[in-house]
This record gives structure tokens, C-alpha cells and sequence, in this order.
């Protein structure tokens, strides 16, 4: 049992490293601020999840696990309120989200 909680709190945790790593690429890969905040957003509360929960499947049912939820919660709770503030701060600066006539624009095809 004990190697069954290995494997999957390793597989949570590598999960989490792969939706970090993947938001990360995007962040430097994407060309404007929507799309970047998007991906950022986005993986940063998958990757987290999946860490939290490989963490818990560590700890197993201890003090530690119920503060791992707890943390958790508040970063799921935080995380796109901080992304819903910094795109609202964003458009009310003047920044715009690009329209599809634009997208089709700059498309070379």
C-alpha cells in the first residue's frame, strides 16, 4: 500500500511540475499579455493542485496534510482573483485585447 501512495503522490507531484513548466513556456513563448496571463493563470492553479496533493498523499493523514488543504484552498481561492485584478488593471491602463480582424492581420498565411 505504502509503494501505491508513493507512486501516485510522485505522479501528482510530477504532474504539477509538468503544468508549471508548460505555464512557464507559455509565459515566454506567447506574444501578447492576454495570452500570457491566460496560460500563466491557468496552469499555475492546475500545477498547484497537483502539488498540494502529492504533497498530502506524502504527509498522509496527520496536522500537516489539513494545513497542505488549507493552503490550498486559499491559493485556488487567490490565485485568479490576483489574475482578475492584474487583467482589470491591464484594461483599465488602455491595454486592449487583440480582435480577430487583428489576429488575421499579422496571420503571414
Amino acid at each position: 500500500m505504502s509503494l501505491l501512495i508513493d507512486i501516485l503522490s510522485w505522479a501528482c507531484i510530477l504532474g504539477g511540475v509538468f503544468f508549471t513548466v508548460v505555464g512557464g513556456t507559455g509565459l515566454l513563448r506567447f506574444p501578447d499579455f492576454w495570452s500570457r496571463l491566460h496560460a500563466v493563470s491557468v496552469s499555475d492553479s492546475a500545477g498547484m493542485l497537483l502539488f498540494i496533493l502529492g504533497m498530502c498523499l506524502q504527509a498522509g493523514f496527520t496536522l500537516v496534510t489539513l494545513k497542505l488543504i488549507l493552503i490550498g484552498f486559499f491559493m485556488f481561492i487567490t490565485g485568479p482573483t490576483a489574475t482578475h485584478a492584474i487583467a482589470n488593471a491591464a484594461l483599465v491602463t488602455g491595454l486592449r485585447p487583440p480582435v480577430a480582424d487583428d489576429l488575421k492581420k499579422d496571420d503571414p498565411a
